[in-house]
């Protein structure tokens, strides 16, 4: 198909000469002593009375085994497949697929191949690699031939050794450290896998592929990018010079099924008293701020979160990287954007925030509050866009309170701290804190209300807060939420008014002890 095949390479090749089913021996004669058997344990041939007949010519060379045609493939070939990164690679493979790779980009025509769908794509790099391997000779089982066909494609096509992380579901984490270091978090636990790349450039380049689908760059003038994934992974890079051992890599993978709080309860991270009461503050549109550590789950309590928002909402969301699952019909997804080659273009996230409140919005959600945005963001709160929520990176409610005045006194902005925290009093109604544990548990630790401000001082109050009581013989801690007995909290009246009191009495009754 490709006119750019050089080398030799034929465009049609015989049929491989390899495993095939030899003929039925002939038994051996009266009184002759039966063959010795070969390695592999067949019994061998029998020596013939006769002279046997001159053997045929020899192929000139060997072709596409009939396993790696592009008829099915040998039932043994999926499960080489199955989890690659779990055996260990030799270095004479990666030697062995370089230059096969190296040949194939010299034969195959990239600009055609481009104009082919995915499945065409692969089946003709498959076949053009197929008579590359006969060509060389190069010896290899038919498992091996088969990862090897599959882990080219994925370079040619996909983000090359990261396609077999990237399809499981399990991995909530992928983080590269450089071509020959890969982790992933599973079930809350980090660990180093077998996953390595050719080289730091071929990284860098998969790096390159992944930011330029959402229109971003990272090279050496722009070392530092964040981009998604087209399932809404959410993807950061740091490229050389600023990386020294090759690029960094941090995929945070999107799930494919939406978490509600009711899987959360399964989880553990919440108890079902507590998912009531989080589902009571969604429901009476109270402003809500999330505030956890990194990998504590924020952005999927967010998502649980923005459930009970009504079919008829308008909804906005600011995100630097889309990944958000609203399902309400009623959505404008907006997202950052970088600067350009000469510096400018920049749209900030402050900047999105300001102009949603130009575009009649009824809630306005922000993916993470991390600078002067907070402002605008408190201002719309405070506004009529009750419900409104956002996420913040804080070790505790009251410090996630304190680094939004932070961060508003960091803006720019001329305003006195009482100011501030009357503004932050005014607007925040709940703050939910989640954490990471030790363990690589998740778990939602406090919903805490704002009350106002006493002085100088903003006032806060638990609602419910998860208490550690000890861990397991697996070292896995040992917890349970607990109600702090307060039995109108200040949004009582807010509940009372959309009918959700008697729901939100009976969850904090029946979370005390």
């Amino acid at each position: 198909m490709f006119g750019k095949r050089q080398d030799g390479i034929p465009q049609k090749r015989p049929a491989a000469p390899a495993p095939q089913p030899q003929e039925p021996a002939r038994p051996p004669a009266a009184g002759e002593a039966p063959p010795p058997p070969l390695p592999g344990g067949a019994p061998a041939a029998p020596a013939a009375a006769t002279p046997p007949p001159a053997p045929k010519p020899a192929p000139a060379a060997p072709a596409k085994p009939a396993a790696l045609a592009k008829a099915k493939p040998a039932p043994a070939a999926p499960a080489a497949k199955a989890a690659p990164f779990e055996r260990e690679k030799s270095a004479d493979y990666y030697q062995i697929k370089t230059s096969i790779f190296n040949a194939l980009i010299d034969t195959i025509d990239l600009t055609q191949l481009a104009q082919l769908d995915r499945e065409s794509a692969r089946d003709e790099i498959r076949d053009i690699v197929n008579e590359i391997i006969a060509i060389k000779n190069v010896v290899m089982s038919i498992a091996e031939q088969e990862e090897l066909l599959e882990d080219i494609c994925n370079d040619v096509l996909g983000y090359g050794p990261l396609e077999p992380l990237l399809a499981r579901d399990d991995i909530a984490d992928i983080m590269v450290n450089g071509a020959g270091r890969t982790f992933i978090e599973v079930n809350g636990k980090v660990q180093l896998t077998n996953v390595r790349f050719r080289d730091n450039a071929q990284l860098l380049n998969i790096c390159q592929r992944i930011v330029s689908q959402v229109g971003r760059r990272v090279d050496e003038s722009s070392p530092i990018c964040d981009a998604r994934l087209s399932d809404g992974s959410r993807v950061n890079v740091i490229a050389p010079p600023l990386s020294i051992d090759g690029a960094a890599l941090t995929i945070r993978k999107f799930r494919r099924d939406r978490l509600r709080l009711d899987d959360l309860v399964k989880f553990g991270s919440i108890s079902p008293e507590g998912a009531t009461i989080l589902e009571v503050i969604g429901r009476v549109r109270c402003n809500i701020l999330i505030s956890g550590g990194t990998g504590s789950g924020k952005t999927t309590l967010l998502n649980c979160m923005t459930a009970f928002i009504d079919q008829d909402e308008r909804v906005i969301t600011c995100e630097d990287a889309a990944e958000l699952q609203l399902q309400q019909p009623h959505v404008v997804r907006l997202e950052t954007r970088p600067p350009n080659l000469e510096g400018s273009g920049e749209i900030t996230m402050r900047d999105l925030v300001k102009n949603c409140l130009r575009m009649r919005p009824e809630r306005i959600i922000v993916g993470e509050v991390r600078g002067p945005e907070a402002f605008d963001l408190l201002q719309a709160m405070n506004t009529g866009h009750d419900g409104s929520m956002g996420t913040l990176h804080a070790n505790s409610p009251r410090e996630a309170l304190s680094r939004l005045e932070s961060m508003i006194t960091m803006g720019g902005f001329a305003l006195p701290s009482k100011t501030i925290r009357e503004m932050i009093c005014g607007s925040i109604d709940i703050v939910i804190q989640a954490a990471r544990l030790r363990d690589g548990t998740r778990r939602i630790t406090h919903i805490t209300e704002v009350l106002g401000q006493e002085g100088d001082v903003i006032i806060t109050q638990d609602l419910m807060t998860y208490d550690i009581e000890g861990e397991d013989a697996n070292g896995r801690l040992l917890g349970k939420h607990k109600s702090t007995g307060i039995a109108r909290p200040a949004f009582w009246d807010k509940a009372k008014y959309y009918n959700e009191h008697n729901r939100l009495a009976a969850a904090l009754d029946a979370s005390q002890d």
